[in-house]
């Protein structure tokens, strides 16, 4: 391609406007994969992949996975999705900004089962409250994904797991983890998640107790609940948890990042029973 205004383009089109991206909330609803390794997941996910852009180097790297992941060349109907090589030139026109990861790929979305139908299957599941940071959202799925987390389920204010930013911090991860919005926060959404034989566990600073004595080594299902950077959970998510936790920390230091503190407890309730 060495046409920037080429139609063919405009899924990658002005990605650094706000206004016009097309991967924002009230937009037209694409995933947008960046990188060799966040694109090789994206082929390999369920999200149907619509087409590629890179330099000539990044689309001969995932040669091999578009041809395990799509149909051949039809001379009648092309390839089933198609890969648009450019410089890095015409890259840079295109999307709005010089793209150091050399490769990009848009996909639609796909459903993924209601919460409801989660916490049926789920023993461990990550409740969010007001992340509203796509790059702490990001981390945190790649949290979820390694640590064996089985869904993550949103309450209000949270962000897109599906922009741009997320997918990337993500490493991808966030296009294999099952995710839900968590309505009726937070009453009837706890009133839910007990109902599904969940222990509901917050973090705080000032928790009562910590991840090791809450009593959770025996716990059939743990929700963990984080909240937004800095504020943290609202009071109301709070009062409704059945135990409110802390992370120990040296002196001096309050609190850590939200992904982070996700991390700390992923990990310790992996080892329960």
């Amino acid at each position: 391609m060495d046409d920037p205004d080429d139609p063919r383009l405009d899924d990658f089109r002005d990605l650094s406007r706000a206004d016009r991206r097309p991967d924002r909330p009230g937009g037209r609803g694409l995933v947008i994969a960046e990188g060799v390794v966040v694109v090789r997941r994206l082929l390999a996910s369920r999200y149907p992949v619509r087409a590629l852009l890179g330099i000539r180097r990044r689309i001969e790297e995932l040669l091999p996975d578009l041809a395990a992941t799509t149909t051949p060349w039809s001379p009648a109907a092309g390839p089933a999705v198609p890969a648009y090589v450019a410089s890095a030139e015409v890259m840079a026109q295109a999307v709005g900004f010089h793209l150091n990861r050399g490769v990009l790929a848009t996909a639609d979305r796909a459903a993924f089962p209601a919460a409801d139908d989660l916490l049926r299957s789920a023993r461990t599941v990550a409740v969010l409250e007001g992340v509203g940071d796509h790059e702490n959202l990001g981390a945190l799925f790649r949290n979820v994904a390694a640590l064996g987390v089985d869904a993550v389920l949103l309450g209000e204010g949270c962000a897109d797991p599906l922009y741009r930013r997320s997918v990337r911090v993500s490493m991808g991860t966030v296009l294999f983890v099952p995710f839900a919005p968590l309505d009726g926060w937070p009453d009837t959404a706890f009133d839910r998640l007990r109902g599904a034989g969940f222990r509901t566990v917050a973090l705080t600073p000032a928790g009562e107790h910590t991840l090791r004595t809450a009593g959770l080594a025996d716990a059939a299902r743990v929700a963990v609940l984080l909240g937004s950077e800095g504020p943290g959970l609202t009071d109301a998510a709070l009062a409704a948890a059945d135990v409110r936790v802390r992370i120990p920390m040296a002196r001096g230091v309050d609190s850590i990042n939200v992904a982070t503190a996700g991390a700390v407890a992923f990990a310790t309730l992996a080892d329960r029973a």
